[in-house]
């Protein structure tokens, strides 16, 4: 019988190979954990240098000076209205509602303020007997009481809390007011004394359910209204159905009106999915409809022109990400609330930054002494406004850090540009306030280090146990 044991020399090497083996695996273990730590380090870093907050009066931010008050209206991570003075500081604070979003001065009374906010209802009772339910509400506060308290001027109990906010009214007179009721994919006109529903137009009536979002579940998302009070279409309604990318005009005889629709369904080179838009009438150098473009990372305006809408103005820097409002102010500024920007801020005619302040998650933002919305403010076309895109304001987020490259900015320009817009906003609005498209990137590379670390110890111990794994070889014919 032939000796089958292991020749001296034939050990030494067996026993080398097993030890540079061992090496290398202890190497890739090394940088395996580096990479890990690197990234952890990262996104702890982002947590503890970020102190923005709104959860309190005490931390909200001062803002800069200006003329006018600011209000701005939070929703999401924690739901606020804020009043600014002039000087920048805090002049009124309330965080008692779940949401808050649309806010106005009242006319010719500009420091008393009406606005729509939800509460979430999470307990099952008269008003709600399938929880989370939602209470929505109009409010009005004089901010020059002593101790200013929000009076509801009306309000209604809704079956759900997911779409199932107003997330904008406008006053029409002093007894009654048009909201935009997302519940129900409608608008409706109410008198808030006798809190009778005197007009209504459903979306189902000129839209298909087969569009738009899911149905019945937050199909339209009617997400803004307007009341034009002067000009061709005075006393008819501008409406945004977000899930339809339209803004539409509204006749309270013949329902909507033909031909001055603004967007169509899925065409995203126009707008995705809008918030806010403002109606600037001919007075103004309209017909304009400034709005927040905000699936697409953009304000932009359009002028009617020879019986179309044509885009006349954009604006975005390399940091906006769904913007929720745009106001032309009279000075010809623009006021955006940048929502998961963390800011509002006002640009000039130049499209300079000239006032920002930080906020958690802007929905609205308004100068009280200004009017509502863009009253006042005339078009991009009458004013001359040159556009800036990312590329005049220059960006990248790969162009600071070491040497002049920053490897996470780059991973998250380009988590950004692969992710489909609706979910990395999805991800940033479920997110804490500092975590970014860098944070997200930090957090992936972690994630797939440790699945390949996990993947390679297995294919060591499967080696190490004898197994391996071959692809089948098969003969020509069989």
């Amino acid at each position: 019988m032939a000796d089958r044991s292991q020749s001296p020399l034939a050990a030494v090497r067996s026993g080398a190979s097993r030890g540079r083996s061992a090496l290398s695996r202890n190497r890739l273990r090394v940088v395996f954990l580096a990479v890990i730590l690197l990234s952890a380090a990262a996104v702890a870093s982002a947590a503890m240098s970020d102190d923005l907050s709104t959860a309190s009066e005490e931390d909200v931010p001062d803002a800069p000076a200006t003329e006018n008050h600011t209000v701005v209206t939070e929703s999401g991570r924690a739901g606020t209205i804020t009043v600014y003075e002039p000087d920048g500081e805090v002049a009124y604070y309330n965080n008692t509602r779940t949401k808050y979003f649309d806010a106005d001065p009242v006319e010719g009374d500009p420091m008393t303020i009406e606005y729509t906010a939800t509460d979430t209802i999470h307990s099952e009772g008269p008003t709600c007997s399938d929880p989370p339910c939602a209470l929505n509400v109009i409010e009005r506060v004089d901010l020059e009481d002593e101790n200013p308290e929000p009076e509801v001027i009306y309000e209604r109990y809704d079956y759900k809390e997911t779409a199932g906010e107003w997330h904008d009214s406008d006053r029409i007179n002093e007894t009654h007011v048009v909201v935009a009721d997302i519940v129900a994919d409608q608008v409706f006109i109410v008198n808030t004394e006798t809190e009778v529903v005197e007009w209504l137009w459903d979306a189902q009536s000129d839209f298909p359910v087969e569009g738009g979002g899911p149905y019945p579940g937050d199909w339209a998302h009617i997400n803004d209204v307007e009341y034009i009070d002067e000009g061709q279409h005075e006393g008819r309604i501008v409406a945004s159905l977000r899930n339809q990318d339209q803004v539409v005009f509204l006749d309270r005889e013949e329902g909507l009106v033909e031909n001055w629709t603004l967007g169509s369904e899925n065409d995203y080179d126009v707008q995705y999915e809008q918030h806010n838009p403002d109606y600037i009438p001919e007075s103004q150098g309209g017909p304009a409809i400034v709005v927040a473009d905000s699936e697409n990372g953009r304000v932009q305006e359009f002028q009617r022109e020879d019986g179309e809408w044509n885009r006349t103005w954009q604006w975005e820097d390399d940091r906006i990400q769904w913007p929720r409002d745009a106001d032309r102010l009279p000075n010809g500024n623009t006021l955006i609330a940048d929502s998961h920007g963390n800011r509002v801020i006002e640009v000039n005619e130049s499209g300079d930054i000239v006032w920002e302040v930080g906020s958690t998650l802007p929905y609205e933002a308004e100068r009280l002494e200004t009017g509502p919305e863009s009253e006042g403010g005339q078009s991009a076309a009458e004013l001359g406004l040159e556009s800036r895109t990312v590329d005049d304001s220059g960006g990248g987020g790969g162009s600071s850090g070491l040497f002049g490259f920053d490897p996470l900015g780059w991973a998250g320009d380009l988590l950004e540009d692969l992710l489909p817009h609706r979910i990395h906003n999805g991800l940033l609005f479920a997110s804490p306030v500092w975590m970014g498209a860098s944070e997200f990137a930090a957090v992936g590379i972690a994630i797939l280090t440790g699945l390949a670390w996990l993947g390679m110890e297995t294919r060591w111990k499967l080696r190490d146990a004898g197994v391996r794994f071959r692809l089948p070889v098969y003969r020509r014919g069989d």
